[in-house]
């Protein structure tokens, strides 16, 4: 369907994503991946999905004066808030330990952010969902950290591994927005443009 209202368009995805890029071919969108280098930090006093708009927008910055006509770049940020602080990538084991032990048993919320930036216009599109955690043991952490290795996931799992098998209660939301790309907002947000 969108292949007919985007057939003289051109997606750009700015992220190393492999769950972005494979949303994007599950829509059967056809696209191209341009990658440039941005410091992701934040103005402290931010909150919430402030921080992930405001990073999806600092993503698309570098590529300003030089998207096409016909282009669309797509650049997003994911965040998982909790207790009013936000948890990105983990830098290391020890943080991901950190982090993982920090949601155990809690709820928390995982926030993602996509902007969609033309030559003309830039629309922001957020999406929160409420993530609820079984407290998790020592054995469960470390297992899990050893074998899948998330450190280039916010708050340091992803629900679609084991970690997410196990340890997840309960999600009240989008299960898509938790892998970091709210595609039903993204795709009705595509169809507006």
């Amino acid at each position: 369907m969108l292949q007919k209202l985007l057939k003289d368009r051109r997606l750009i995805l700015a992220s190393q994503s492999p769950r972005r890029s494979f949303f994007l071919k599950e829509l059967n969108l056809e696209f191209e991946i341009r990658i440039k280098e941005v410091a992701e930090n934040y103005p402290i006093h931010l909150q919430g999905k402030e921080i992930s708009e405001y990073l999806a927008k600092l993503k698309a910055s570098p590529f300003s004066g030089i998207l096409k006509a016909q282009e669309i770049l797509i650049t997003a940020d994911t965040i998982v808030w909790l207790e009013g602080k936000a948890l990105g990538k983990p830098k290391n084991k020890k943080e991901a330990v950190e982090m993982l032990k920090s949601l155990s048993g809690k709820k928390h919320d995982v926030i993602s952010s996509i902007a969609l930036t033309t030559i003309n216009n830039q629309i922001i599109i957020s999406d929160t969902t409420q993530v609820i955690f079984k407290k998790l043991t020592e054995e469960e952490i470390h297992f899990y950290i050893e074998t899948f290795k998330p450190f280039d996931k916010a708050g340091s799992y992803g629900i679609q591994e084991w970690i997410g098998y196990i340890g997840i209660e309960k999600i009240n939301g989008s299960y898509f927005n938790v892998m970091g790309f709210p595609v039903q907002k993204f795709y009705t947000a595509l169809h507006d443009i």
